[in-house]
């Protein structure tokens, strides 16, 4: 199915020279006499390569059609992550690029959408925020400050966050997915 420039969205995956790319982030750009331009700021699907090109309005692609699978998140040996379909019970792995900052988000034995085009895992689907354990953070101390203060936070999956100073060792925070940042306590 082709799309034209006026239908894209953050988010979504294109064939283009004969690779997937995700779209990261686009922009519309009408200038004076000339005819409109759209930038895209695209994610190779396979390697992660990131790279920035410029169309014509009305310029069409092909869209990917992806399938959505739950798979289970087994578990993770150096450069490499280990999933099970939760449907039918198979298991693969899927390499470091393609996952990007979703590790920081993972748990073993936590569930994902895994979106695929022809039987190949290509991205994860990760819900908006997860709730996960600090298990090292400094004490809070409040001082002389007109604002709230914040300190740095290491969550069981690695991630290392900005927490407010109550939040102390084994609490439970939510964090939002989309930047690793703190949402409030769970």
């Amino acid at each position: 199915m082709t799309i034209t420039t006026s239908e894209l969205k953050k988010g979504q995956t294109i064939l283009l020279d004969g690779e997937m790319y995700k779209i990261m982030e686009w922009s519309h750009n009408k200038q004076g006499r000339g005819s409109a331009n759209v930038r895209l700021q695209l994610k190779n699907v396979r390697n992660g390569a990131n790279t920035e090109r410029t169309f014509m309005a009305g310029s069409k692609f092909e869209d990917v059609r992806l399938e959505r699978r739950p798979a289970q998140f087994m578990y993770a040996d150096g450069n490499e992550y280990h999933f099970m379909d939760s449907e039918t019970y198979e298991q693969f792995t899927i390499s470091p690029a393609v996952l990007g900052n979703a590790p920081n988000f993972m748990r073993e034995n936590d569930t994902v959408d895994l979106l695929m085009f022809r039987n190949e895992p290509i991205d994860l689907d990760l819900p908006t925020s997860v709730v996960l354990e600090v298990t090292r953070t400094e004490p809070g101390l409040q001082g002389d400050r007109s604002t709230a203060g914040t300190k740095p936070a290491t969550l069981e999956t690695g991630l290392v966050t900005q927490v407010p100073l109550f939040v102390s060792t084994g609490d439970r925070i939510k964090v939002d997915t989309r930047d690793g940042k703190y949402l409030e306590r769970a």
